[in-house]
This record gives structure tokens, sequence and C-alpha cells, in this order.
């Protein structure tokens, strides 16, 4: 153990640490005493690197969404409105499935306020995806993709909410010990139906195979 704590630096462990304890216990039943033992370190490490243990979440956040990559350069501006959208969500999905203790900090913690009581935590990470998102819609709309009248910002808006709510379910009765009442094939049609309804008739292709 000792040998394992010496290979990495002492603010990886205390990520890693908290991000596991964070997941586990929740951020409220975690204090810093507890990360900084399971980091084999001091808290005196935990507030020289993050400040404090909301500053240490916050890092976690960035450093999840930094391991999605860059989600929208491998998705191509000439696919049919849908495929792009649908593509998207999928990779965030797939970045999400690929680290379960982040995929529960997001759906639990996310909306967390700060200490101060005034606003909700949003880190840099996550700011870009919005950003983006709303240039991909912005680009639809413009392109006649999106039904006239419709903001790009309420469309995004509209679509994380939606599929913050389905993961957040399923991932809920998952911790009752109970089948979250639908699969992912229900979540891919729920999700497809959803844009169908926002892109025009003319502008409606949908991948071939997708459902």
């Amino acid at each position: 153990m000792q040998e394992k704590a010496e290979s990495t630096s002492s603010r990886d462990r205390i990520l890693q640490a908290g991000k596991r304890l964070f997941a586990q216990r929740g951020y409220e039943n975690t204090s810093t005493i507890m990360i900084a033992r399971a980091a084999h370190t001091s808290e005196s490490q935990l507030v020289k690197h993050f400040g404090s243990k909301y500053g240490l979440l916050e890092a976690i956040f960035d450093l999840g969404w930094q391991a999605m990559g860059n989600l929208f350069e491998t998705i191509p501006d000439s696919a049919p409105p849908v495929q792009r959208v649908t593509a998207l969500v999928e990779q965030v999905l797939a970045g999400l499935n690929r680290d379960p203790e982040i995929k529960e900090l997001m759906l639990f913690e996310s909306r967390r306020i700060s200490k101060s009581g005034h606003t909700v935590l949003i880190t840099q990470g996550f700011l870009s995806f919005p950003r983006q998102l709303d240039a991909m819609l912005e680009r639809m709309r413009q392109r006649g993709e999106l039904r006239p009248g419709l903001p790009a910002q309420v469309v995004r808006s509209a679509l994380v909410g939606m599929c913050e709510g389905m993961l957040r379910d399923e991932l809920a009765a998952r911790h009752s010990g109970t089948a979250p009442g639908y699969s992912t094939a229900d979540f891919k049609r729920i999700l497809e139906l959803f844009l169908l309804s926002l892109v025009p008739e003319q502008a409606r292709q949908v991948t071939q195979g997708y459902t």
C-alpha cells in the first residue's frame, strides 16, 4: 500500500480518494479527514491543492469532463440533424459509463450550491459542453433543421434535462435494488422521438438502423 501511495502524487491520490468516497458516501457524509486518510496524506495537502472539500469536488468534475475529450470533433457537420445530436448524447453516455463514480457524482452532486449559498457548482469543463452544444443547435436552426421559433438554448436545456432525468431515475432504481423500468433501447427511442419532434419534415433524416 505504501509503494502504491508513493507511486502517485498526493494531489492525484486525493482526487481519486475524493471521487471514490463522494460517490460511495455522498458529499455531505464525507469529511476531509476521511479523504486524506484514504489518500495516505494529510488534510493540509488537500487544502494546499484544492482549497477545500468543495474545491476538490469541482476539480473532480473538471477531471471527468477532460476525460471525455472534445466530444464534438468526431461528429461530422454534414450528418443528418438527428444523427448529430444523438451521436453527441451517446458519446456523453459512453464517457459516463466508463467511470461509474463520475456518473454518480455528476447526476447527484453536480447541482450542489456553493458554500456562499449564491451559486451552483459549475465547472469550466462543464461550461464548454453547453457552449458547444448551443453552437451545434444554432447552426441547425440557421439551416432550417429546427422548427422556427425554437431558440437553441431552450432545445439544449430540454435535451439535457430529459437525459439527466432518465439517467438519475435509472441510478436511483439500481440503488434501491429494482430495475429501472426501461432499457437502453427505450432511452434511445424516446430521445429519437423527442428530436424528431423538433426537426421540420423536410429536414428529417434518421440514421439507418438507429433504434
